[in-house]
């Protein structure tokens, strides 16, 4: 269980003033030698702080093993909508399971309890984002754009993301939790995951729900095409496989509503998470079969013009 580390972690984000320095100071005081990388980052519209986190594996790239990687993005807009909105909106909930992962991950580790394979774990924290029309509900927009997102956030350590992603405003996926999507790989979008829809069972309790993605959603921004939000965008930066972790609503809710983080649902998002990076480093879990995608592509060709704005 993270709800200490989650509460905590709402407190010092539910904040005007934050930035990613008080984030690395409150994960400092929990491992003193914590591997934290901080950047500001300035846009048209503001800046705001990327953070990342490493959590070395006892047989991780890091220590010289050959453990797996697994990254874990917390993707938002911003964690806040001031002056429009007072308080912590609803699309600062990706950043708040990442910075609750890392916080578990690092106490963890500093009780012995390490996983095999190197954990990144990365965000952006603004407490201040614009907004955006969108419908069926208004998006909460970013001072930077998703390609400065992915450039700070994916690294090519990362052998499989988890994209954690506030999906409520839509009426595709209308239940109360987390839902996982498809695996994306390089353009193509596969079957989803069998053995990650098992953790999902048993960190939830309920049977797996998932997340449609479609075809638009994996290319990225800027296009001039529907995306449902961000959740997928890491797979327009890597060909690594990419699952995104929805929390999600039975009603369609705003990005930039206040009052609509559930924590409950985040925690959810958080063990989930967790739970993956166990299996995936022991080579329990895996996103996809690699042989199988080799052989899609065998029959088709390669997909990886999706990664991009297009070719005209």
């Amino acid at each position: 269980m993270s709800w200490s580390h989650l509460i905590t972690a709402y407190d010092l984000l539910d904040d005007p003033a934050v930035r990613g320095t008080a984030v690395a100071d409150y994960l400092r005081g929990i491992s003193a030698g914590a591997d934290i990388a901080v950047e500001t980052v300035a846009g048209d519209r503001g800046e705001t702080d990327f953070v990342r986190i490493t959590i070395p594996g006892t047989d991780g790239r890091a220590a010289g093993g050959s453990a797996p990687t697994l990254g874990i993005l917390g993707r938002l807009g911003g964690l806040g909508a001031r002056p429009e909105q007072i308080g912590f909106v609803s699309d600062g909930d990706g950043a708040l399971a990442a910075v609750t992962i890392a916080a578990k991950l690092l106490a963890m580790s500093e009780r012995g309890d390490r996983l095999p394979g190197d954990v990144i774990v990365a965000t952006h924290i603004d407490p201040d984002a614009p907004t955006q029309p969108h419908d069926p509900v208004p998006f909460m927009g970013s001072v930077i754009e998703q390609d400065v997102s992915n450039a700070h956030e994916v690294t090519a350590d990362m052998d499989a993301i988890i994209s954690i992603d506030t999906t409520k405003g839509n009426r595709v996926c209308n239940r109360k939790g987390i839902a996982i999507t498809p695996t994306i790989a390089d353009g193509w979008i596969l079957r989803v995951s069998e053995t990650l829809l098992d953790i999902v069972g048993r960190t939830t309790g309920r049977a797996p729900v998932v997340m449609p993605i479609t075809t638009q959603d994996i290319t990225p921004y800027g296009n001039d095409v529907y995306h449902v939000n961000s959740i997928v965008q890491p797979c327009t930066a890597t060909s690594a496989p990419v699952v995104g972790v929805a929390i999600v609503t039975e009603t369609a809710v705003a990005g930039s509503a206040t009052g609509a983080t559930d924590l409950h649902d985040v925690e959810q998002a958080v063990r989930f998470a967790i739970e993956t990076a166990k299996d995936f480093g022991r080579g329990i879990a895996s996103f996809h079969d690699e042989v199988e995608l080799a052989h899609l592509m065998s029959l088709y060709g390669s997909m990886s013009v999706l990664r991009t704005r297009g070719t005209n």
